[in-house]
């Protein structure tokens, strides 16, 4: 519960604290994960935060549509970052570590970064309260 507690109040604390500074055009991108959607039992705490922080980005995107103002989310998938070799992953999965998505390997974190970019610019105008996942097809 400490998971969800903190990941879910960060998300509060730091919208309201920049809210009052943002205009119509402004761009709001939460990050979920894959777990939201397809939860690992391992995972209960993480799955169940990521899926409040989907609830929260359709919720806020309603709120802030009137002032012209997306939010959206991003759900990566199995994505090599630090966290996998330091503790993310149990030692004995790392091999195999993505290789059960449809394109039979983990994403890079390249390879997310552009959606967060795309979410930001003029080209996702017409794009809020969405999660686009970043998943290699699973």
């Amino acid at each position: 519960l400490y998971c969800i507690r903190e990941e879910i109040g960060r998300e509060f604390k730091r919208h309201s604290r920049i809210l009052p500074h943002l205009a119509e055009g402004a761009s709001i991108i939460t990050t979920s994960s894959i777990e939201a959607f397809s939860p690992n039992a391992h995972l209960l705490d993480y799955a169940a935060t990521k899926s409040a922080i989907v609830g929260f980005t359709k919720a806020l995107a309603k709120q802030l549509a009137p002032k012209g103002i997306r939010v959206n989310s991003v759900a990566p998938g199995p994505v090599w970052t630090a966290l996998q070799i330091s503790g993310g992953q149990f030692p004995e999965k790392i091999p195999e570590f993505g290789k059960s998505t449809p394109l039979g390997r983990a994403g890079q974190p390249v390879e997310v970064a552009p959606v967060y970019v795309f979410l930001a610019s003029d080209e996702a105008s017409f794009i809020t309260g969405q999660t686009i996942g970043v998943t290699g097809g699973k």
